[in-house]
């Protein structure tokens, strides 16, 4: 784990990339055959497991979670709700995903999924490794923890069936570029982009198989979003002007391409799978782009203190925050607000109910 005061800064700077849902009426159809909801990867996903591990990477204080439940702070890098959330609540399962690690977790709310992801975690093990949260490796783990754990609540066949029926969803890659990549440029002095863009690809196709092999057949694929023009990433590329990274989409684009490309494989050799991409990139370009027509003021910081840097410990009880949230994209300087995840949720309904129905 880095414990320099220059590398946190630099986690902070770089940190996971993440986003959630829309404000427009959706007409979801009832599926019964659908019980659970599962989320692994980072913290767009993140409902609060980075709380119970020893990380730098947190955000179980205020402001975040203001807008949650009872204004509490439960981890989740935003105000309100995570992608996953917003996902669920959608969808009509529940009004939120509650982390596996959280000891407030009950069995019957593991009966309906539950969170595994972890800020800042990523594809690369080393992304992990670099702030101390949840590999992938290790959240595939807690999956296999979670299926004893319901085997002995309602026997091994129902257990089976929520775990096949169940509809997992997957949020990765961004920190991979902007932690081991980047911030801490480990992997830039070993890999060009397009190689490191393979590795993760290979990286990600294991922690697919190896979904499907615990009994997985419903699996949304999250890809990297429009990370150059998140407010940090403008912040690193054009302080001043607080123009996008061009740099940062190339590489998110790279990565997209194979990423989407490696899912119709999956679908198509894995019998009875149904592997869904939803196209993060396209959807928060598209929020960022035309912020303004969804009711948007400000696009190129977040609400938390100046918008250009605070993310995670940096954006604490003791920094301002901005009078009207609804008005900005960002909550931080790396994560949406409730409003514009519900925004970026209802533009991936389509792929997603290719998975759910």
């Amino acid at each position: 784990m880095i414990r320099t005061v220059y590398k946190v800064v630099h986690f902070c700077l770089y940190a996971c990339l993440h986003l959630c849902c829309s404000v427009a009426m959706v007409n979801i159809p009832k599926n019964d055959s659908v019980k659970a909801f599962f989320a692994y990867g980072d913290s767009f996903f993140d409902s609060g497991n980075n709380n119970f591990i020893n990380t730098v990477v947190k955000a179980d204080f205020p402001p975040y979670g203001k807008d949650f439940i009872g204004g509490k702070s439960t981890g989740r890098f935003t105000n309100n709700r995570t992608v996953s959330d917003c996902i669920v609540e959608k969808l009509g399962a529940r009004d939120y995903l509650p982390a596996y690690l959280d000891p407030s977790t009950q069995d019957k709310d593991l009966l309906y999924g539950v969170c595994f992801a972890s800020g800042s975690s990523g594809y690369d093990a080393l992304t992990a490794k670099i702030l101390n949260v949840i590999p992938l490796s290790d959240q595939l783990e807690m999956l296999k923890e979670y299926i004893e754990k319901i085997n002995m609540i309602v026997g091994e066949e129902e257990a089976n069936h929520i775990i096949t029926n169940g509809v997992h969803m997957v949020s990765s890659s961004s920190n991979d570029w902007a932690i081991s990549y980047t911030a801490v440029p480990i992997r830039r002095l070993e890999y060009n982009v397009s190689a490191y863009a393979n590795l993760l690809l290979n990286k990600a196709t294991i922690f697919f198989k190896e979904l499907y092999k615990l009994g997985a057949r419903k699996i949304v694929v999250f890809g990297t979003p429009y990370i150059g023009c998140f407010p940090l990433a403008r912040t690193v590329s054009s302080a001043l002007l607080r123009n996008c990274g061009k740099m940062f989409n190339e590489e998110a684009q790279t990565f997209n391409y194979m990423l989407k490309s490696q899912m119709e494989f999956l679908r198509s050799s894995l019998p009875q799978s149904t592997f869904c991409y939803v196209d993060y990139f396209k959807i928060t370009k598209d929020i960022i782009d035309n912020h303004l027509q969804y009711g948007f003021e400000v696009a190129d910081r977040g609400c938390c203190g100046t918008g250009v840097f605070e993310v995670s410990i940096l954006c604490n009880e003791l920094t301002p925050i901005c009078p009207d949230d609804s008005k900005f994209v960002f909550w931080d300087s790396l994560h949406l607000t409730d409003k514009a995840y519900n925004i970026a949720v209802n533009h991936a309904l389509p792929e997603l109910m290719d998975c759910v129905i």
